[in-house]
């Protein structure tokens, strides 16, 4: 059974799947220069101005992502990462669509984000789920693509 729990990026599980993440991300990145780590600020993952969830498959965590409010209603999703091994089966689209949904409940009304090109099967998750190529709005050392969804808030929404 796949849960997506709401969790501090300082909590030890989720400060250790980005760890991971990070540690995966040096040593398959195509760039000479290397990649750059950042550890998100952990009030820009927090309700309202975010949120960031643990993935876990039968009670062991799998993966991680989050969303952060760049404000306007443009939401961004980071850290979405899924152990080696796990890609394949849906989780990254289940992932995907739990952060679209969050951000949406936030008031998002549009949604980017960056990847680097080696990550061919990101990119292709990203294409097949509606976000389409943008010019950069960053300046991530990481980040050869970027990406944008137009979503749609509750009409409730406040």
């Amino acid at each position: 059974m796949t849960t997506f729990r709401e969790s501090p990026v300082t909590d030890v599980t989720a400060h250790a799947l980005l760890a991971e993440y990070f540690a995966y991300r040096e040593q398959t990145f195509p760039n000479a220069a290397g990649y750059v780590t950042t550890f998100p600020s952990p009030e820009q993952f927090v309700p309202p101005a975010g949120v960031f969830l643990v993935v876990e498959v039968d009670g062991e965590a799998v993966g991680c992502g989050g969303i952060r409010d760049l404000g306007g209603g443009r939401f961004e999703v980071k850290h979405l990462w899924l152990r080696p091994g796990l890609q394949g089966r849906g989780l990254g689209r289940a992932l995907l669509a739990e952060l679209e949904t969050r951000a949406i409940g936030l008031g998002a009304t549009e949604l980017v984000l960056d990847t680097n090109a080696s990550l061919a099967a990101a990119g292709g998750l990203y294409r097949s789920s509606g976000y389409a190529d943008i010019e950069p709005y960053n300046d991530n050392p990481n980040a050869t693509n970027w990406y944008a969804k137009r979503v749609s808030t509750p009409p409730d929404h406040r």
